[in-house]
């Protein structure tokens, strides 16, 4: 396994975002975003800069606007210079608002980067929130395969060799898509919300031993891949072992940890005549369903309770006419 800490350059911002540069004179390459959050600088137009976190993404709109532009000239290059001087990364327009002379001189001055774009402010601080989150959320390669199986994000471990690749193949072929075999990347977007995906240089290739390698996307078509997906379910294929006890009812689960989010886990013993692909489609149903409500092992424990109930009091019931 292995994690690492992650940055988004500024140039890839502005290519994704679709910003226009103000600027352009200004290198935007060696700039890089560390922090998800951004930051509307109201409180820092005024002059109150107690608490300011300026490694983010600075965003100016109607509002601000507004407000700088009521200011004298002078007032105005004081306050730019000091929120720029704080070393910003950058300062974005929203809603196509043009800057004033003053923004531009200062932010030359300063080296930093003014740019623009034609969204409204809450919808363009969404958006640029959403996509940073996913871009730097904390992540980990681990070695699997993650399959979709009717909706559900399947992911699937087990030793090397044990089967991982045949059980993906065997779902592709019956309908199912894959996301990624033998390394599966994970981002955590949310504390509820797990997200996986292939490394681009193996990406819809599975590795099938005695076979090789197989292009799902060319022999099976683009139905039979996807490029993300969450993670829902996580199944380990084990070597069958006599001495373990295997859950037979399900009314416990158990999980697995990724990136401190708890996976259901189910370990799927291997043994001659198991069809695991069956298998595997079964456990993404049942999830699904107890997802919605409905848990097949609850409702079974409660008929047998109720029917030993029932058998109880026709019992009681019968030994009191017989007493009379």
């Amino acid at each position: 396994m292995e994690q690492d800490g992650y940055n988004v350059n500024l140039d890839d911002i502005i290519k994704k975002m679709k910003l226009k540069n103000l600027t352009p004179e200004i290198d935007t390459s060696h700039i890089n975003i560390w922090q998800s959050d951004l930051n509307r600088p109201a409180l820092q137009l005024t002059g109150f800069f107690d608490y300011f976190d300026a490694e983010r993404v600075q965003i100016i709109g109607k509002v601000e606007h507004t407000y700088i532009q009521n200011l004298f000239s002078t007032e105005r290059k004081a306050v730019f210079k000091r929120l720029f001087n704080s070393k910003i990364p950058c300062l974005i327009l929203s809603r196509s608002l043009e800057p004033l002379d003053d923004l531009l001189e200062v932010a030359r001055e300063t080296n930093i980067p003014l740019l623009q774009t034609d969204k409204a402010t809450s919808y363009f601080s969404s958006e640029l929130n959403r996509y940073l989150k996913s871009e730097l959320a904390p992540r980990i390669s681990i070695h699997g395969v993650l399959v979709d199986v009717y909706g559900e994000g399947v992911f699937i471990t087990g030793e090397s060799g044990i089967g991982k690749s045949e059980t993906a193949l065997e779902l592709i072929k019956r309908g199912h898509r894959l996301v990624a075999d033998d390394v599966v990347e994970i981002k955590k977007v949310s504390d509820d919300t797990l997200i996986g995906t292939s490394p681009d240089i193996i990406r819809h290739f599975i590795e099938v031993r005695g076979i090789g390698i197989v292009d799902c996307k060319t022999l099976f078509g683009v139905e039979s891949v996807k490029e993300v997906h969450t993670i829902d379910l996580a199944i380990k294929l084990e070597d069958w072992d006599s001495t373990k006890e295997y859950e037979r009812l399900g009314l416990s689960e158990n999980y697995m940890d990724i990136l401190g989010n708890d996976i259901v886990c189910h370990r799927i013993p291997i043994r001659p005549g198991r069809n695991l692909a069956i298998i595997v489609e079964s456990a993404a149903i049942n999830h699904r369903q107890k997802a919605m409500g409905y848990n097949a092992a609850v409702e079974l424990n409660n008929r047998v309770t109720n029917n030993l109930e029932k058998r109880s009091r026709e019992r009681d019931e019968q030994a009191n006419r017989t007493i009379t």
